[in-house]
């Protein structure tokens, strides 16, 4: 499932009501940001590391999802929706490195869809697919020369 133009609109307008509660002024604070989806209802919620509620949307796309991948495509579309809020993002008064991070129905950890960090650079999955057979076939070239 492919993000429509709406739902990374609403996404976004989610990521600016999480980042108006952490304003560039106020003083840092330590925690990461969950973000949780429930298939059930289209909703996305976002949450601090107390599980206090930042702010919930009802996606569009998602009330009826169809295919089984929801969860992959919604961080593919949260992914994207933060990458285009970037500098609102990374200038959130959260204590760095923190994450986005995406949770399951029963709230545990599925897997960090963003990591905001001056020094550490974290590759996204989709790039370094098929990295492995390209470095078995340079390794296999360089062998044979």
């Amino acid at each position: 499932m492919k993000a429509t133009q709406l739902t990374i609109q609403q996404i976004q307008r989610a990521i600016r009501k999480v980042a108006d509660k952490f304003q560039p002024t106020d003083d840092p604070v330590l925690t990461d940001i969950h973000l949780q989806v429930k298939p059930e209802s289209g909703e996305l919620l976002a949450y601090d590391d107390e599980m206090n509620e930042l702010t919930r949307i009802v996606v569009d796309q998602w009330l009826e999802p169809t295919e089984e991948d929801l969860y992959d495509a919604a961080a593919v579309a949260i992914k994207q929706s933060i990458n285009g809020l970037r500098d609102l993002v990374e200038g959130m008064s959260i204590l760095h490195p923190f994450s986005f991070v995406m949770m399951g129905e029963d709230g545990e950890t599925m897997s960090d869809i963003y990591v905001v960090d001056d020094e550490t650079l974290i590759l996204d999955s989709e790039l370094l697919k098929g990295l492995d057979q390209e470095l078995d076939d340079f390794l296999k070239d360089l062998m044979a020369d």
